[in-house]
């Protein structure tokens, strides 16, 4: 991905936050809506579609991790972000995403790991 950057919410919007169900970054619906997921946009379309943005994100996350620089950090490594634009990533998102997505990933040879730890190397 490009060193593109994710903006990082306001503390008062704490309780609206989404993190992304394939990529687990952190921001508010707004955000999604208006620019969709700056990891994986291309797979999950959520922007401008707050249906899609229902079912590809999720408020029950665990954990959050700023990162600052991706492809130095060994925490973006340890939970494969490195590739990722900065951003705040949830260390835990629980739920999965829609069969669509799925079935995308497997026609392009993509394996879909969860990000809530069930799925360990």
């Amino acid at each position: 991905m490009s060193q593109g950057q994710a903006s990082i919410p306001a503390q008062p919007r704490a309780k609206q936050l989404r993190a992304c169900l394939l990529c687990s970054i952190i921001q508010t619906p707004a955000d999604f809506r208006k620019h969709g997921c700056p990891n994986c946009e291309e797979i999950m379309g959520m922007k401008g579609y707050a249906d899609r943005i229902q079912s590809c994100t999720t408020t029950h996350f665990e954990g959050t991790i700023a990162v600052i620089n991706p492809e130095d950090s060994w925490v973006a490594r340890w939970q494969r972000t490195s590739k990722y634009v900065r951003g705040m990533y949830a260390v835990r998102v629980k739920g999965r995403i829609p069969e669509d997505v799925e079935a995308e990933l497997e026609s392009r040879n993509i394996r879909y790991r969860p990000r809530d730890g069930t799925d360990q190397d």
